[in-house]
């Protein structure tokens, strides 16, 4: 078996996508230049910028962006990205895999001696570089300042070099740098807060940051998974938005009970999923018989996106096994990466995403709330669990089959004179007008087809709102 075989598509529609490019789905991506900074929205529910457009959170992992990618591999990788309407890439600049001492593609490290008070301006010229084409492409940049490894205390921990004043001086530095760039913070880096000493450490990285921007970028948090921001970090006033990680444990894992977790706590905050399955990952891998791998495909990737965002979520972030690493000949695979990175751009399921973003971006999706009870009987449980949310003023309900199994809807929640009803494929992003009516009451809704693979969303609307069909021509 060839360890870097060419990525084949499943079927003739997703080929045809990847043939005729990004025109297809080529989107137009607010900027901070346009709207002003991002900010969490009244009702502490979503994001949005300074001006009160919406903000669609739908993220990369990139982890190893700034360490593993030249400048022309770097433009590549954000233009493809760009292209199909993600919105934010995270990643570290302390990266996980040889983040201290493997030199970037032009030699530098970035801390000389391993040392945060003294960072290597030519390794940070080139993350000058990358944020600032992100930023001409419409794209935030989700900055770790460090993976996990390197503050986490845990004995032994050879490579741990972050102090509280370590930790404060490399936020400083980092947050007067891109204080006017278009940049989220990201603190944590796939690792929990395990005592008080290193709770001090995170805050004084979040301290920092403040201190050197001045406050004007969002600081959230990323945990080790499956876990929650939400569990340590409840009381920092410095944390805008919460963060999960569902993590690769498991086929059909709900990671909308994250979601939910989150949006029943006081006082609220927005949260999403900063670490879901990963596409092409081995399901599973921390317990796998690794002789029989089985890997996430794109319907795992589409199964949490919906999941999590019909559970509350404002936004979500989308992984591919081999690009987070940029995986390359010459590279040791990590957690049995297969396809090189260039090869695994166009994956069914990062196109898919777009559709994601397409779809709720086609109604005002900030006034989505939760609503388990519009769906009435005994509704599908397990990997066909369907999950509903409903416009705050009845406008509009979007529920989602994730295996295309019946579903009764009680259709009073949508305030409306007259219904209109539409199948929404999230495979391909085709919407099907499905029938229009002025009567009100239950309604059983059979999807067009089920099974694993074969999920469905049904958008319920008021028809005199005159909402587009998703994903429509503009």
């Amino acid at each position: 078996m060839r360890l870097f075989p060419s990525y084949s598509p499943k079927n003739y529609c997703l080929r045809f996508l990847l043939v005729a490019g990004s025109s297809i789905l080529a989107f137009v991506t607010s900027a901070a230049a346009d709207h002003g900074r991002l900010r969490v929205a009244a009702g502490h529910r979503y994001l949005e910028f300074a001006d009160g457009t919406p903000f669609f959170y739908l993220g990369d992992t990139a982890w190893t962006l700034f360490s593993r990618t030249s400048r022309d591999e770097a433009d590549r990788y954000l233009a493809n990205r760009a292209s199909k309407g993600f919105t934010v890439i995270q990643a570290a600049v302390l990266a996980p895999e040889g983040g201290l001492t493997v030199p970037n593609a032009y030699g530098d490290v970035p801390l000389l001696g391993r040392d945060p008070n003294r960072p290597n301006e030519s390794y940070f010229r080139h993350v000058d570089y990358i944020v600032n084409k992100a930023a001409g492409l419409g794209l935030f940049v989700g900055i770790l300042p460090s993976w996990g490894t390197y503050w986490k205390q845990s004995r032994g921990n050879g490579s741990c070099i972050f102090t509280v004043s370590g930790a404060h001086t490399f936020g400083l530095f980092l947050g007067h740098r891109y204080r006017d760039r278009t940049v989220i913070w990201i603190l944590g880096g796939d690792q929990d807060i395990a005592s008080s000493a290193e709770r001090a450490v995170i805050d004084a990285f979040a301290a920092g940051l403040k201190e050197g921007d001045g406050g004007l970028h969002l600081i959230t948090y990323h945990p080790r998974g499956p876990g929650f921001s939400s569990d340590s970090l409840g009381d920092a006033s410095w944390l805008d938005f919460n963060m999960y990680q569902s993590s690769h444990g498991s086929h059909d894992h709900d990671n909308g009970l994250f979601a939910q977790h989150d949006y029943a706590l006081s006082p609220p905050r927005p949260t999403l999923d900063g670490e879901p399955r990963y596409e092409c990952m081995p399901v599973g891998f921390y317990y796998a018989d690794v002789s029989r791998i089985d890997r996430f495909d794109d319907y795992d990737t589409r199964q949490a996106a919906y999941w999590s965002l019909l559970a509350g979520a404002c936004g979500h972030t989308y992984g591919n096994n081999n690009v987070w690493q940029f995986l390359q000949p010459g590279r040791e695979p990590v957690l049995w990466a297969n396809i090189r990175w260039q090869a695994s751009l166009d994956t069914p399921g990062a196109f898919q995403m777009g559709l994601v973003r397409r779809l709720f971006e086609s109604r005002p999706f900030t006034k989505l709330v939760p609503n388990v009870a519009m769906l009435l009987g005994e509704a599908p449980a397990g990997g066909a669990k369907v999950r509903a949310a409903c416009a705050s003023d009845g406008s509009f309900a979007i529920i989602y089959s994730a295996q295309g199994e019946p579903f009764t809807v009680d259709r009073n929640v949508i305030r409306a004179r007259r219904l209109r009803e539409i199948w929404y494929d999230p495979r391909y992003g085709c919407s099907y007008l499905l029938h229009s009516t002025d009567s009100r009451g239950y309604q059983t809704y059979t999807p067009p087809t089920s099974g694993r693979g074969q999920d469905w969303v049904l958008i319920i609307e008021d028809a005199d709102q005159g909402f587009p069909l998703p994903n429509s021509p503009k």
